[in-house]
C-alpha cells in the first residue's frame, strides 16, 4: 500500500554533516518509494555535500531559522504524505512505516512521535523542564490532544500542509504546527519512539532560555489571536479587580459619612473601569474576526481530499464489538421514573457546598490570625490561595474526583475559577447596591445574591471545566 501513494521525507538542516548522510540513508530504507529532500539552511560545513553523497534532494533556504525552512518545505513539496525529521540522529528510522501507515488507517492529518530517552545524553535537564512546561501551557489553552508538542518528529496529511499559515521563524513553528491542529480539530495521533542522544561533535541549536522564551511570547501571541475573548477576558478581570479594590475604601468612607476625600483614587478606579470595559468589547469584537479567519483556514483545509484511506480491519472489529448498540431503543420506563435533577448532580451540588464551608473556615482563620500583624488586605492575599488550595483537594477527592489533566495544571484551573468567581460575587454585589434601593438598605441581600452567583459560578466552572473526566491524559 505505501508503494502506490506519495511521501516526501523532509530533513531541515543546519550544520549536521556529522549526521545526516546517515539519518538520510536510513530514511530511505525504512521507506524506499520516498523522495528524501534535505534543505540546508546556511550551513557552514559540508552538509550538503554529505547529503548529496547520499542521494537526497538538496535544498536550500538562506533565511535563517527553522520556520523559515519549514515554509519553504511546505510551499515548494507536492505530496500525499510528508514526513519531517530533524537531521541530528535522534529518531528512530524504523518508526516511519508504522507512522505512515497510522497516518492512513484513520486517516489522521498529524501523527506525532512522542519521544522516549534510551539515553542519559538525549535529554538536557533544562530542554525536558521546558518541553513539560511549553506543552502544557498548549494543551491547557487549546486543547489536550497533543503530547510532547516540541517533537521533531511527525508526519503531516497534505491538507495540513497547504492550509498551514507558516508565520513562525525559529523552533515556535513546532508550536505553531500544534495549534494549527488544534484550532482545525484535524484528527491527530501519537506514536511512541525511541530518542537518543547526538552523535559526539555535533550540538544541538536549540538554546533553552532564549527558544523557550520565544516559544513562550508565540503562546501568548497565538493566545490573544485565538483565543481573544480568553485573553482580553482575563485582562478585563483583573483591571476590575484592581478597580474593585482601590474603589472599596472610598465606598465607605462615602457610605459613612457622604463625602469623598480620596478623588484621585476614584478617578482612577473609575479609569480601571472604563479599560476593563474597553477590553471586553475588544475581545468581543476580535473574537468575531477570529471565527472568520477560522472558517476561513477550514474553507481551505477543506479543498484538498482527505489523505488516502487503508482500512484497518481488526481495530475497526475492536471498536465495535466495544461500542455500546447505537440503534437500541431506550426503556420507556426508565425515562419516566429519571428524576429531573440526577442524583449524581445533588451529590455533588451539597458536596461542593460543604466544601465551600470548610473553605470559609479557613478562609477566616487565617484572616482573623494574621490580620492584626500584617493587616486585612494583606492577609487575605495569603489566606484566599490556601482556602483556594484546600477546597481544590477536598473537590478532588470528595466531590467531583480527579480529572485526567495532570495535578498542576488542574491546580492552576481551580484558581483561576476561584478568582473569576469571586469577581462574579462583587459584581453582582456592587451592581445590587447601586441598582436597588432595597439591597442598599439592607446590604445582607446583596451579600446574598452575590455569594450565590459566585458559588454556581464556581461550581459550574469547576464541574466542566476543571474537573472534567471527558479531557484525554
Amino acid at each position: 500500500m505505501l508503494d502506490k501513494i506519495e511521501i516526501a521525507i523532509l530533513i531541515p538542516c543546519h550544520n549536521e554533516a556529522i549526521s545526516i548522510a546517515k539519518v538520510v540513508e536510513e530514511f530511505k530504507a525504512a521507506l524506499p518509494n520516498a523522495t528524501v529532500y534535505v534543505y540546508d539552511n546556511n550551513s557552514s560545513d559540508n552538509t550538503i555535500q554529505q547529503a548529496l553523497t547520499a542521494h537526497a534532494e538538496v535544498r536550500t533556504e538562506a533565511q535563517q531559522g527553522k520556520g523559515h525552512v519549514v515554509r519553504r518545505m511546505f510551499r515548494d513539496i507536492d505530496a500525499d504524505f510528508y514526513l519531517m525529521v530533524d537531521g541530528d540522529d535522534t529518531y528512530d528510522a524504523s518508526l516511519a512505516p508504522d507512522m505512515i501507515t497510522l497516518a492512513m488507517s484513520g486517516p489522521y492529518d498529524l501523527v506525532n512521535c512522542i519521544r522516549r530517552e534510551t539515553e542519559e545524553t538525549a535529554y538536557r535537564s533544562g530542554h525536558r523542564l521546558g518541553n513539560r512546561l511549553l506543552t502544557g501551557v498548549v494543551r491547557l489553552i487549546f486543547g489536550n490532544r497533543i503530547i510532547d508538542m516540541l517533537s521533531g518528529y511527525k508526519v503531516f496529511s497534505k491538507r495540513f500542509v497547504k492550509s498551514f499559515p507558516a508565520l513562525a521563524t525559529g523552533f515556535d513553528i513546532e508550536t505553531e504546527l500544534t495549534v494549527h491542529a488544534l484550532e482545525l480539530s484535524m484528527p491527530t495521533a501519537h506514536v511512541e519512539g525511541a530518542y537518543r542522544g547526538r552523535p559526539e561533535g555535533s550540538e544541538s541549536k536549540l538554546r533553552t532560555y532564549r527558544d523557550g522564551w520565544r516559544i513562550l511570547m508565540l503562546i501568548n501571541k497565538l493566545l490573544r489571536h485565538e483565543r481573544p475573548m480568553i485573553f482580553f477576558g482575563i485582562l478585563g478581570a483583573l483591571l476590575t479587580v484592581m478597580a474593585i479594590l482601590l474603589f472599596w475604601p472610598v465606598l465607605i468612607t462615602y457610605l459613612n459619612t457622604g463625602l469623598v476625600p480620596r478623588l484621585p483614587t476614584a478617578i482612577l478606579a473609575m479609569g480601571l473601569i472604563v479599560l476593563s470595559a474597553l477590553s471586553l468589547l475588544t475581545g468581543l469584537i476580535l473574537d468575531t474576526v477570529t471565527r472568520g479567519r477560522r472558517e476561513l483556514r477550514m474553507l481551505t483545509y477543506l479543498q484538498y481530499p482527505s489523505p488516502p484511506f487503508k482500512l484497518d480491519r481488526t481495530a475497526l472489529l475492536n471498536t465495535v464489538s466495544n461500542r455500546p448498540a447505537l440503534h437500541a431503543k431506550p426503556d420507556a420506563k426508565k425515562l419516566n421514573t429519571q428524576p429531573l435533577i440526577p442524583i449524581e448532580l445533588l451529590r455533588q451540588i451539597w458536596r461542593f457546598g460543604l466544601v465551600g464551608v470548610v473553605g470559609y473556615i479557613v478562609n477566616a482563620g487565617c484572616v482573623e490570625i494574621l490580620a492584626p500583624e500584617i493587616g486585612p488586605l494583606q492577609a487575605q492575599g495569603f489566606a484566599f490561595p490556601l482556602a483556594a488550595s484546600v477546597t481544590w483537594w477536598c473537590n478532588r477527592r470528595f466531590t467531583f474526583g480527579a480529572s485526567h489533566r495532570t495535578v498542576h495544571q488542574e491546580w492552576l484551573r481551580y484558581l483561576l475559577a476561584n478568582a473569576l468567581g469571586w469577581t462574579a460575587n462583587n459584581g453582582v454585589y456592587v451592581w445590587m447596591i447601586f441598582s436597588l434601593p432595597l439591597a442598599y438598605q439592607h446590604p445582607a441581600l446583596a451579600v446574598a445574591a452575590g455569594s450565590l452567583a459566585g458559588m454556581v459560578f464556581n461550581f459550574s466552572v469547576s464541574r466542566r471545566l476543571v474537573f472534567n473526566k471527558s479531557a484525554l491524559p
